[in-house]
């Protein structure tokens, strides 16, 4: 098993191989058309001919001058240090079409919506039905849960909470006194929230 490159698989889900038109597309970024495979994303130093690496930090411009890599983002500044061999993904915020691009590579793994039978939820909890609440969870009364979220092993979701669309909440993390929005992501063993004193 290759471990130089990003994202071990063991505890990762990985697409690809993709072609470069659509990994440049993913990273909203413009390149010139070339007929490449990209089958993986990789650091700078240990990138090989058909994977992706990026740099957003002009320190390591003389890493990319010595990349072996098959395709780069880059600022549109930093395309004279590109390589012959490396083809330029040009991008004005690479580390925004990085992120892109692992997303397209390492997507989120699929939801199972539903409750598990070991899950505690108090009356009055609110849960929407495209959300899954894994095992030993306890969901107290008054807590609403938004649309696609994953609430993880033993995570207690206190009185109250109001946790967004697309929340994770990792295995046991306790959230009380709070409300979230969309999109957040909590730890395992994270604690949000706090009884007020009085």
């Amino acid at each position: 098993m290759d471990r130089s490159a990003i994202g071990d698989a063991r505890f990762f889900s990985r697409s690809g191989p993709h072609p470069l038109a659509i990994v440049a597309q993913a990273a909203g970024g413009t390149v010139r058309e070339v007929d490449l495979l990209i089958e993986g994303l990789a650091p700078l130093q240990t990138a090989g001919p058909n994977e992706l690496s990026f740099l957003d930090n002009r320190r390591y411009a003389p890493t990319l001058k010595q990349t072996l890599a098959g395709a780069v983002i880059v600022h549109p500044d930093m395309e004279s240090s590109v390589p012959m061999a490396t083809v330029p993904i040009l991008l004005t915020e690479p580390h925004v079409g990085w992120a892109r691009v692992a997303a397209l590579f390492h997507p989120v793994p699929p939801l199972f919506p539903g409750i598990h039978p070991s899950a505690i939820v108090a009356e009055g909890a609110v849960i929407d039905p495209s959300t899954e609440v894994g095992p030993l969870c306890v969901i107290e009364a008054g807590a609403e849960i938004g649309p696609s979220c994953r609430i993880g092993p033993c995570a207690v979701i206190g009185r109250g909470v109001v946790i967004g669309r697309d929340c994770r909440i990792g295995a046991h993390a306790s959230l009380s006194f709070a409300v979230l929005g969309a999109r957040v992501y909590v730890y395992p063993g994270a604690r949000i929230g706090q009884e007020p004193g009085f």
